[in-house]
């Protein structure tokens, strides 16, 4: 009997690519994931042998979670926010301190339709890579504008983009 994916294909031609490539080069990844509430978990381990490569991910959809699950600081989503370069590069370091990964992602947005603002419209979504061993790095983190069309749609962009960070 064939298996197909229950997902878009996109999203499934690039998750095998993240799976086979990190599996080649021996890296486990680990995921903090907010506005995509899992779905870059969920696109990998629907790869078979994505246990070579998927060490945890953790849905830290509220403020509390960050905090209590990735040690965000309190201080930092009060002064910048969840969706900032400051929150969601605390949420890959806490991603690389609680797992055995070797890199790890991180995701927090405005996916809508409600919640966005002037300065952090609908489609806003921040995304962060730490790596273990670069305690002293400089963030590796950026804020995109992604379509806002639909909340599924920035979601599934989101997913994309995380995937793709995740390559070696």
């Amino acid at each position: 009997m064939a298996v197909t994916s229950l997902l878009p294909e996109e999203i499934d031609a690039l998750a095998r690519r993240v799976v086979e490539e990190n599996a080649k080069a021996g890296r486990k990844v680990a995921l903090a994931e907010s506005c995509t509430g899992g779905l870059v978990c969920s696109a990998l381990t629907e790869i078979a042998g994505s246990s070579a490569v998927l060490d945890r991910g953790f849905v830290t959809y509220s403020n509390e979670a960050k905090m209590a699950m990735l040690g965000v600081p309190q201080d930092i989503i009060e002064t910048f926010g969840a969706v900032s370069v400051a929150c969601v590069w605390a949420m890959a370091r806490g991603a690389i301190k609680y797992s055995n990964a070797d890199v790890a992602v991180a995701i927090s947005g405005v996916a809508g339709p409600d919640g966005g603002s002037d300065h952090k419209p609908v489609g806003t979504v921040v995304f962060a890579v730490a790596r273990r061993g670069d305690d002293d790095a400089e963030p590796v983190a950026e804020m995109r504008k992604l379509d806002g069309s639909s909340r599924a749609e920035v979601r599934r962009q989101a997913t994309l983009v995380a995937l793709e960070l995740l390559l070696p």
